[in-house]
């Protein structure tokens, strides 16, 4: 088991990506905070993994909000004794308007999840490394829209502001041993895209040849597996990095 005794937690856990990153880290022997607004959700997939060897705890939370943020890493540490890995995995998305656009409702919405939070989570997590003294491990998923056209400004924004946070956070900390790497899905099959709505038209127009070229949407256990080398000693070495998972979208 490769995350045996590790305490973990991972945001936006009640679908999608962030889902089967439980699934799998539990059955790797994490110790896992699922963390997401969703409780009933969250407890359907506790109540899924309740014969595996490691029980998930459940945290119903706003990653939009400080004590939310805080809250899950208190979890993890109340529960676990410790904190070894955050996944900020929990993000929305823009509705692809062009920046004339754009709303302010929209663009507030979209930095809170996809900027703030992560940056919270990673705030609270970094003081705690630090206070236990033996390093850390932080993953975020951002997107291949953080300089790909492949959604709106807004989201391709948030996105960029959370790989720039990650990278300058990894040269920061390195010698306080603290690692923070980034996952950039492509096309992934998850409810992200049909929550975000019906799009703006007029973006989704610009964007329309772009999407044409997206190969076939990947899985969320595709995201769950480059997780999961992340946050195992199998990349121990790796950090500051960004981690194109599109089945080679932005190669071309």
């Amino acid at each position: 088991m490769k995350l045996k005794d590790k305490s973990i937690v991972v945001t936006g856990a009640s679908s999608g990506m962030g889902k089967a990153i439980v699934e799998l880290f539990v059955k790797e022997g994490g110790s896992v905070i699922a963390v997401a607004r969703r409780k009933e959700r969250l407890e359907a997939l506790a109540e899924s993994l309740k014969n595996e060897a490691v029980q998930v705890q459940v945290f119903a939370g706003d990653v939009s909000r400080q004590e939310d943020c805080e809250g899950m890493i208190d979890a993890a540490v109340a529960a676990y004794g410790r904190l070894d890995i955050p996944v900020n995995n929990a993000g929305v998305m823009g509705d692809m308007a062009p920046i004339a656009e754009v709303s302010d409702e929209k663009f507030r919405q979209v930095m809170d999840v996809n900027v703030y939070g992560p940056m919270a989570a990673m705030r609270k997590a970094v003081q705690v490394f630090l206070e236990q003294g033996q390093g850390g491990n932080i993953i975020n998923v951002s997107s291949v829209s953080a300089s790909h056209q492949s959604a709106g400004p807004i989201y391709g924004a948030s996105k960029a502001a959370l790989n720039a946070l990650s990278r300058n956070t990894a040269y920061m900390y390195k010698g306080e041993k603290i690692r923070v790497n980034v996952i950039a899905p492509g096309g992934i099959n998850t409810e992200i895209a049909t929550a975000m709505g019906r799009p703006n038209m007029d973006g989704y127009t610009w964007l329309g040849p772009v999407l044409k070229l997206s190969p076939a949407p990947g899985e969320a256990t595709d995201i769950a597996q480059c997780a999961l080398l992340l946050a195992s000693d199998d990349s121990a070495y790796t950090s500051g990095d960004i981690i194109a998972v599109d089945g080679g979208w932005t190669s071309f």
